[in-house]
């Protein structure tokens, strides 16, 4: 569907205020590195799809045609009344929330992965998560950590998890014990503020917090194999409204890749490629 049908089909959605995640309370996350020697790659875009934007996206998972989103929530992020944090099932073509759980108001739903059937979601600063089945959200399971959540994933045996450092953890997925911990590191440097990962092709990509930057992490060693700046998304006037760029998902049989942010009105399918000579978003 081209973007201005789906412009005025979003325009029936309720647009949120902008405004910052409890986890930037400190103020703005730090810079990413700059790139130096490490390759960074641009994007083509090759379809816009809606996307709720009240939805404050913490994680973001692709299944079976579909896509399985947490969201945070439960607190008052603005003078606005706050959304609950919630596991959903969308719809990928109309945004649609064909399935929905309601985390209880004191939980600020984070990081999402699935992995064997089941769905596992990580709280902010609750120290707890939440394992959910995937055919009907029931919830069959928890588990505890000494840490924030932010991000998680999985590379098919272990969960993978991020807590706002500069550090990802391997957990046991029945346990949640962790079983392995890496330091993410750019030209030596460690890269703070890992926040929604997504498993790709063998590496973990992390959104950078307050930054429209993706880091591409070689899982054995921490490196920063590459940086995808997914700059120039939101048009000017999308971006007064919408929060940041967070959200990740890999279709790996259809090799698609859908990213978008907290509070966006638009779910984007993109390509990576060769980075082009950036240039200024157009718009109101």
């Amino acid at each position: 569907m081209p973007r201005p049908a789906l412009l005025l089909l979003a325009l029936l959605w309720p647009w949120a205020c902008s405004n910052s995640d409890p986890a930037d309370s400190d103020g703005p996350g730090e810079a990413p590195p700059s790139s130096g020697g490490t390759p960074t790659y641009g994007y083509r875009i090759v379809n816009v799809f809606p996307h709720d934007p009240r939805a404050f996206t913490q994680g973001l998972v692709y299944h079976g045609g579909y896509l399985y989103e947490s969201t945070g929530g439960g607190v008052q992020l603005t003078s606005r009344p706050s959304v609950p944090s919630s596991l959903r099932q969308v719809e990928i073509e109309s945004g649609r929330v064909l399935r929905e759980h309601t985390l209880e108001p004191r939980f600020f739903g984070e990081g999402l992965a699935l992995l064997e059937g089941r769905l596992y979601q990580l709280t902010w600063t609750s120290r707890v998560g939440f394992v959910y089945a995937l055919d009907d959200f029931a919830e069959v399971g928890g588990f505890g950590y000494a840490t924030e959540g932010w991000g998680l994933t999985h590379d098919g045996a272990a969960l993978i998890m991020s807590d706002g450092s500069a550090d990802l953890s391997w957990r046991d997925r029945a346990t949640f014990a962790e079983i392995g911990r890496v330091e993410v590191r750019h030209e030596g440097e460690p890269v703070h503020r890992l926040n929604e990962l997504e498993w790709v092709d063998g590496e973990v990509w992390a959104n950078i917090l307050n930054s429209d930057r993706v880091a591409r992490i070689d899982p054995e060693s921490g490196a920063v194999t590459g940086w995808v700046d997914l700059s120039g998304l939101l048009t000017t006037g999308e971006r007064r409204a919408a929060d940041v760029l967070n959200g990740i998902a890999f279709d790996a049989a259809g090799d698609r890749l859908f990213v978008t942010g907290k509070l966006w009105p638009w779910m984007f399918e993109i390509e990576i490629e060769a980075a082009a000579p950036r240039r200024a978003p157009s718009g109101p």
